[in-house]
């Protein structure tokens, strides 16, 4: 990685951090609207969406054999969260996203569904080229996986 990118990320990550606990932590921060059951629901969604996002990681670093460089098309393993490779060629934004959705909807702060969008949109990008690098790398590529959204895109 690029010294750049590390200043990139490293603000990206801080700044943002510090503008949502700016106003989650605020005297003035309401509580979500449906209470406990939002918070709960969103936890839930978040942690689901981060104990899958772990999968699909173990995934890829189990896809290639020790000391190769052999590359594979990624398939789902007996993990039922590996089951999004079915539908999407990057499933770990997928579920990074999914988590960043959950996070907001628990915190219910504005911030936090920024965060989630500015996030949404760099891993959008990101999982298009890799759609289609994988479909022009892989013959045998699955037809109906999309870039990042179920069925969608």
């Amino acid at each position: 990685m690029p010294i750049r990118n590390l200043f990139k990320n490293c603000s990206y990550y801080w700044g943002f951090a510090a503008f949502m606990s700016y106003f989650v932590n605020h005297p003035l921060y309401t509580p979500p609207m449906l209470g406990s059951l939002q918070v709960y629901l969103g936890l839930i969604g978040f942690v689901i969406s981060e104990v899958g996002n772990f999968s699909i990681h173990t995934l890829l670093r189990d896809l290639r054999p020790a000391g190769t460089k052999e590359r594979k098309v990624p398939y789902p393993n007996s993990n039922p969260l590996t089951q999004m490779y079915n539908f999407t060629s990057c499933p770990n934004y997928t579920y990074e996203v999914f988590s960043w959705i959950s996070f907001s909807l628990m915190t219910q702060c504005l911030p936090a569904l920024f965060f989630t969008i500015a996030g949404f949109v760099q891993m959008k990008l990101w999982a298009d080229g890799k759609h289609r690098n994988y479909k022009k790398e892989f013959a045998n590529y699955p037809k109906t996986r999309k870039s990042i959204i179920p069925f969608l895109c």
